[in-house]
This record gives structure tokens, sequence and C-alpha cells, in this order.
């Protein structure tokens, strides 16, 4: 994998605003882009089937960041695992696990900041969540299997994706779920041009995976990343559900 930009305070402070920011914090402009928040909820909330999910059943939240599709993944299930490839990230969110509010800073413009808090909302469970370092191209032997995976934005991030791709069928039970998003951005900075797909990215994932899973749902789902008051990335991930055959 690239170099782990992911351990600057920078961008710890922007995630911990992503994940857990109001939306007036993150968004104070009413002309702005509202339909575009809580990603880090959205993906898990709109792309999960309820209805299939089995009893004593376990997810996991790849690229999981400073936790919070954790968790919402956390009231549907006995246990969700979440695994970063940034130590700091996951430092935070077992801060954030054990009940902890993390204060932090939002960039307003040039060397000007306001400090905020983060916490977990009082209505999700904390207990059953646990969170790990790890590489999504190289996970750990005996993780296990899951009956719902979550992988938010994670794909166009990695130096080798196929790595991940020919992981996936072993880490989603028979029957599971695997719920994706990208926005298929496909940077040099994170993936060399020759590990892109040749073609679209939903098509190469249908490739990809159509052998061990059914491609049942797909939507798209914008998203808003502050970096100041005045600046914002805006984009569109695409999210899909897909069922283990």
């Amino acid at each position: 994998m690239a170099d782990n930009i992911y351990e600057s305070q920078r961008l710890l402070d922007e995630y911990l605003l992503f994940h857990y920011g109001s939306a007036q914090e993150v968004l104070p402009w009413a002309k702005g882009p509202q339909e575009a928040l809580g990603f880090a909820v959205r993906s898990v909330l709109e792309l999960i089937d309820l209805f299939i999910i089995p009893d004593m059943a376990t997810a996991l939240d790849l690229g999981c960041a400073v936790g919070r599709s954790s968790f919402e993944l956390a009231p549907f299930v006995d246990e969700v695992t979440g695994i970063d490839f940034s130590q700091r990230f996951v430092d935070a969110a077992e801060d954030l696990q054990q009940g902890q509010a993390l204060g932090y800073q939002r960039l307003e413009e040039g060397t000007l900041t306001t400090t905020l808090t983060a916490s977990v909302p009082e209505n999700l469970p904390r207990q059953n969540v646990r969170f790990e370092q790890g590489d999504a191209m190289d996970l750990r032997a005996g993780l296990g299997s899951y009956a719902v995976v979550h992988a938010a934005n994670l794909l166009c991030r990695l130096t080798e994706p196929q790595k991940l791709i020919e992981r996936l069928p072993s880490l989603v039970k028979p029957g599971g779920q695997l719920l994706l998003t990208t926005p298929c951005t496909w940077l040099a900075d994170f993936t060399p041009p020759e590990n892109w797909p040749k073609g679209s990215t939903r098509d190469w994932l249908q490739e990809q995976l159509s052998e061990t899973f059914e491609l049942v749902h797909e939507q798209d789902l914008p998203f808003l990343i502050r970096e100041h008051a005045r600046k914002y990335q805006w984009s569109v991930a695409w999210g899909s559900r897909w069922i283990r055959k």
C-alpha cells in the first residue's frame, strides 16, 4: 500500500468530523448538498438487508476509519470487528468505543480552527464492537467469515485491490451479505494504473464477484468531506449489496 497519509493529525481531524460531526458542524450553508451528509451512517443503513441477518450473526467493517459505520452495524449483530490500516484511526475508534469523547480541530481557514468533540451516539451499543489494525490486502489468517461484510470507499485506495477481491468469498458466509461502496476514484497515488479496472468499476466488480456473489441491490450514495469552511469534496459513491451464493 502507498505511504499511509491517514496517520496525520489533519486527516484524523477531518475523519472525526466526517464520521461524528453534526449536520450543522459539517455544513452550515443552507444551499449546500445536505443529502450528502452522514455517509458513514447511510453506507450501512441504506444498503443492509435487515431481514436476512441470522441469529448470533457477526459483522466485519473493512476500512472502518474512526469507526462510525462499525457502531452503526452494532445493533443488528452480536459482534462487530472493525479493521483499518491506520493505527491512529484505530486508536481513536478504540477510545470512542471505551466511551471517551475526543476533541479535535475543525479547520476554518488558514490557521484558524474550532475545537469540536466526537463521541458515539448514545443510542448505539459499544460493548459488542472491537477494532484492530490490519491491511485489507493481507488480512490475518483465522479472521473467519461473517454474516455481513461492509467495505466503504476502500477498493480505490488499495495498491492491489485484486487481493481483497480474491479474499472476499472466504470472508462472507453463504447467504451473507457484502456491502460495498466506491466513488471509483482511481488515482496513481494509491493504485498503480496497471491495477485499475480496464472498463467501469461496476463491470469489473460484476466480473470478479459473479461466480460467488449475486448483485441484488445498487444505488448512488453522495458524500461530502469538508476541507475548510468554504471548500468541500462532493462525491458520489456507487453502493451495492451482494449475497454470497
